[in-house]
């Protein structure tokens, strides 16, 4: 990708115009969280020197901190989501594994997320890209704190589109007439097509997966000038369709490249167009934090991410994968740095063990709002780690079960220091098509990841290491669960019903229209009433 980005003038146009007009430094800082899909540790060109199509990436963790011990809060996307939202478990906030395209429910609506905190605070609110939290009813992100949204209400693999992109299998594109072949194909959505939101409306269905990338950073450019042109603060969630497949690449690659790192590609140039838009509004009033969901959905293949060292050799010896979905490190262990020019020191590596979880108390803090009461967080305020006044995060943290083994939710894994227990190991389906199956440990495996980085050879359960490290680790283990039955905690809804589908019009296939930008029409409720409650 050696040429301009098609979509970088189009972005500088929109934002710079009428930007000339000096930054007012607020009081209260901006915050932008940006959150990559499917991305792995080893995908940082920062983190993984044989990674070079990340040089805007890199470029902010040179001018930012960059953190190697950091950690989805789960290894899939709804409760990875959940948790960066309420700075919660699964196990406290209950959603512990995804939801579906005719999902009723979503995260529970007594459960407060970042967006309602900074809301109240005083802030503008804006989701752009994937939600994935529950699309019908309240559950909608308009309903969750967010003043705007502009995105998709789950994965861009969960609906046909015309620009299916690159999978594995291959999916077909939506039908274009009702007497069209069906191709039933594992994994592939072809009855109801992709839909696009703005707020609550349909604006297009299916979503145009070579013009998403531009759109997202078109309304996240939009966003950040509106929000600095009425001197408030403001919050920007953007959860970006990259890297997750369907990939969709502007052109050809070039070999040396290939699909996914052209991929990787256009996901570092956009983020580094939001940094300049950023910088141009309100450099040193706008702390931005880029990190992942989870770690690379192996079973993709050549269309997968890049683990770096934590490969989860152990679990790759009896089979499956050891990243998305599961507990080794390859699963959660992600990317991330933050940038706040003039309070976050430049050009740092901290090794402090940090969570997704830590994002809303810490944001929170920063914006000078009180957390929720009447409930317990599993998230920290790092900013002290931030700031580089301190190196220490967790003491404890916590893994749930994402699918690979056990009970969705259920925390088997833990960290306690250097050191990680497994009570219960799987794998996922790996791109050789082999799945580890579950097995359970007690006494738990205990790995030193300070020596033992790919996770290959647990300690001897005779060693006097092992021995040391069990009483303390079982210790954690056991207030942590109580403290976790102990907390008001919460269920969600995971029934379905497909008369929530997101559907713009019953009356074409696929659910298929599209309504002009400029004029975003609502839903004819009067022609279709079972439209009416879809997306509102």
């Amino acid at each position: 990708m050696g040429k301009p980005c098609p979509w970088a003038v189009l972005v500088l146009c929109v934002v710079l115009v009428g930007s000339s007009a000096p930054c007012v430094a607020h009081r209260q800082p901006n915050f932008i969280v940006i959150l990559a899909d499917d991305v792995g540790w080893g995908d940082l060109g920062a983190n993984w020197p044989e990674t070079k199509e990340t040089p805007h990436l890199d470029e902010l963790a040179a001018e930012g901190t960059r953190f190697v011990d950091f950690h989805s809060a789960a290894s899939t996307c709804s409760p990875s989501r959940a948790s960066l939202l309420t700075g919660r478990l699964g196990a406290r906030n209950g959603v512990t594994h995804n939801f579906a395209v005719t999902s009723v429910g979503g995260l529970p609506l007594n459960e407060t997320t970042l967006a309602e905190v900074l809301r109240e605070a005083g802030y503008s609110t804006g989701a752009i890209g994937k939600w994935h939290l529950g699309h019908h009813g309240r559950h909608h992100p308009n309903f969750r704190g967010f003043d705007y949204f502009f995105g998709i209400p789950y994965s861009h693999d969960m609906g046909c589109t015309d620009t299916p992109g690159y999978n594995l299998p291959p999916c077909p594109p939506c039908p274009q007439h009702a007497t069209a072949a069906r191709v039933a194909r594992r994994d592939c959505y072809t009855e109801v097509a992709l839909p696009l939101f703005e707020n609550v409306t349909i604006v297009q269905q299916p979503a145009n997966l070579s013009s998403l990338a531009v759109r997202y950073a078109q309304e996240a450019a939009r966003f950040i000038q509106q929000a600095s042109d009425s001197s408030r603060p403001f919050f920007l969630y953007l959860a970006l369709a990259h890297v997750h497949v369907p990939l969709e690449v502007p052109s050809l690659p070039p070999p040396a490249s290939g699909i996914y790192g052209a991929a990787l590609s256009e996901m570092d140039t956009l983020v580094g167009w939001i940094k300049q838009v950023a910088d141009s509004h309100a450099k040193g009033s706008t702390l931005l934090w880029f990190t992942g969901d989870n770690g690379p959905w192996a079973e993709k293949c050549e269309l997968a991410g890049r683990l770096g060292p934590f490969v989860g050799a152990w679990q790759r010896q009896r089979g499956g994968s050891s990243a998305k979905q599961t507990t080794w490190e390859g699963g959660h262990r992600v990317p991330a740095v933050v940038y706040w020019p003039g309070h976050i020191p430049a050009n740092r590596t901290s090794s402090a063990l940090l969570s997704t979880l830590d994002i809303f108390p810490t944001l929170v803090a920063l914006a000078g709002a009180s957390l929720p009461l009447n409930r317990r967080f599993d998230g920290l305020d790092v900013s002290p780690v931030l700031f580089g006044w301190s190196d220490v995060g967790h003491k404890v943290l916590l893994h749930p079960n994402s699918g690979a083994a056990g009970r969705y939710g259920e925390i088997e894994t833990l960290r306690l220091a250097q050191y990680k227990a497994f009570y219960t190991t799987g794998g996922a389906l790996a791109c050789d098509g082999s799945t580890g199956p579950a097995e359970h440990h007690q006494p738990p495996l205990i790995f030193n990841l300070d020596r033992d980085t790919q996770e290959q050879e647990p300690l001897d359960v005779a060693s006097r290491e092992y021995q040391a490290v069990l009483p303390a680790i079982s210790r954690a283990y056991a207030q942590a669960l109580e403290d976790i039955t102990t907390d008001n905690i919460t269920a969600a809804d995971y029934s379905k019903d497909p008369a929530v589908t997101p559907c713009c019009s019953t009356q074409h296939v696929a659910c298929r229209c599209q309504v002009p930008r400029a004029h975003p029409a609502m839903l004819d409720h009067r022609q279709d009433q079972r439209a009416r409650w879809l997306c509102l």
